[in-house]
């Protein structure tokens, strides 16, 4: 085999880094991207961001007025008695005339309080319980065993061998006993909230009939229907009004009077902050036509820093000038991914407006079946790309917040030949199924049979995904007999 060398021509695509800075800026979130313009601020000093020039502009008057009255003020023949001057007396030193007066920070201090969860709150008054040693540790070890709904989610057994561990590794040589358990227990359902540290519901519910008052009205009534809490979950009425001897009168008023209690005790001691999404597009109706256009208050505005760029010199070859060089040209090409983002988001949202305007006009039963390869087609971008851009970004419309990806979604065919979106189906669904009689309510074969007439051809077990996406219980669980 002879060596030889020779030229040869061939394409081959490659990933610059700006090209591949373009291609992660686009999947990042409003957040995300957020933190990736303050990395670069802090880090290239040739990239600088625009801030509201209406401030500084008030303060640079401000100070250019008060040297012109200061300056005036020394060339008068006479001076006054009191002198303008940079600072103030009480500025620096606060008057507090007696020891009774308020302290001079107090008004700073933090006065906010943080929340208490379910587990610290149930201790606080196990504290205060005259428990013994070894019986507040049983109350430790129960109170960890709850879970976020104030239930026991631990057998008595587990309880006893967790209280046992801490005592072998305190070197105390005592054995603790199953009823030991079960008072401690006892005294823990009865603490605020009543009803915490229950198995189930049923439980729960009867621990809050037991401390109320004998003579309160439709207790006795509730102990005796929560011993057939089963025949009540079940939806057995005949063997319910048999075994308790209540009329269906009788029933209906214990049910109300059920739903009264907590059925959750631990609930309200939850966390409520909110997870808040930022729109990165924001769609208006205006004129009779919807409008998109870009949330401003996540446009960041960037530009070059003028000081450092006029200290670049063309024919300058020191290392300085070579890094200033460098920082300008990747300032450049950030700016640039930027707004490349900007404008593939904003192509990408218009062409998603233009196919589902019957959603915003009419709701979710107006979505049109969509793929990303449509939009992809349409805005002449690659699937992956519009993927990339429709990830973790948000629309602001009339009719709420969406994600891009909510608007994609498969079809099902019509009896006519057309397309129906499996969004609008579900919207469908769930329409039904909130008209329907709740003592006879619809099978997913009667939901599909009812599509069908409307001419979406959609089988029983495509009904029954769709109902289970939507966390519709089946037909006999929603059916009610009361």
């Amino acid at each position: 085999m002879k060596l030889s060398v020779g030229l040869k021509v061939a394409n081959s695509l490659s990933l610059t880094p700006q090209l591949q800075q373009a291609i992660r800026l686009l999947q990042l979130s409003s957040l995300e991207l957020e933190q990736e313009i303050q990395i670069q601020l802090d880090s290239n000093p040739l990239l600088e961001k625009i801030e509201e020039e209406s401030t500084a502009e008030s303060l640079s008057h401000a100070e250019n007025q008060e040297s012109t009255d200061l300056t005036q003020n020394l060339n008068a023949d006479h001076l006054p008695d009191d002198l303008p001057v940079d600072t103030d007396w009480d500025d620096i030193y606060t008057h507090q005339s007696t020891a009774l007066a308020s302290p001079e920070y107090e008004e700073r201090e933090d006065n906010r309080q943080a929340e208490h969860t379910l587990k610290e709150h149930i201790l606080e008054q196990v504290n205060l319980l005259h428990f013994s040693t070894i019986d507040r540790l049983i109350a430790y070890c129960i109170v960890d065993c709850l879970d976020e709904k104030g239930f026991l989610d631990a057998e008595i057994d587990e309880v006893i061998e967790a209280a046992q561990h801490l005592l072998s590794e305190a070197g105390i040589s005592e054995e603790i006993e199953a009823d030991e358990v079960v008072v401690v227990l006892k005294h823990i359902q009865r603490l605020d909230p009543v009803g915490v540290g229950a198995k189930n519901l049923a439980e729960c519910l009867k621990i809050q009939l037991d401390v109320l008052d004998p003579n309160t009205p439709l207790r006795n009534e509730g102990l005796c229907l929560l011993k057939y809490y089963e025949l009540l979950v079940s939806n057995d009425l005949n063997k319910l009004l048999k075994y308790t001897g209540l009329s269906m009168v009788q029933v209906k008023a214990v049910i109300e009077f059920l739903k009264t209690l907590k059925p959750y005790p631990g609930l309200s001691f939850e966390s409520q902050e909110s997870d808040y999404q930022i729109p990165d597009v924001v769609v208006c109706k205006k004129d009779q036509s919807w409008q998109v256009q870009l949330n401003p208050d996540i446009m960041p505005k960037l530009r070059i820093n003028s000081f450092y760029s006029n200290m670049i010199r063309r024919a300058d070859q020191s290392d300085d000038n070579i890094y200033l060089r460098n920082q300008m040209l990747e300032a450049k090409n950030f700016i640039k991914s930027i707004d490349e983002r900007h404008k593939t988001l904003l192509k990408v949202a218009m062409c998603i407006v233009q196919h589902q305007r019957s959603f915003f006009e009419i709701g979710p039963e107006g979505m049109k079946p969509l793929v990303l390869r449509d939009v992809a087609e349409e805005v002449e971008l690659h699937e992956s790309t519009v993927s990339r851009v429709t990830t973790n970004k948000y629309m602001l419309t009339p009719r709420g917040l969406f994600e891009l990806k909510y608007f994609f979604s498969s079809h099902v065919g019509t009896t006519s030949g057309g397309e129906c979106s499996s969004t609008a189906i579900r919207a469908r669904i769930k329409k039904m199924v909130a008209a329907e009689n709740p003592r006879k309510p619809l099978s997913d074969n009667a939901i599909a049979n009812l599509l069908k007439d409307e001419g979406i051809d959609v089988a029983r077990r495509t009904v029954a995904k769709y109902r289970e996406s939507l966390h519709i219980a089946s037909s006999s669980e929603r059916k009610v007999l009361i």
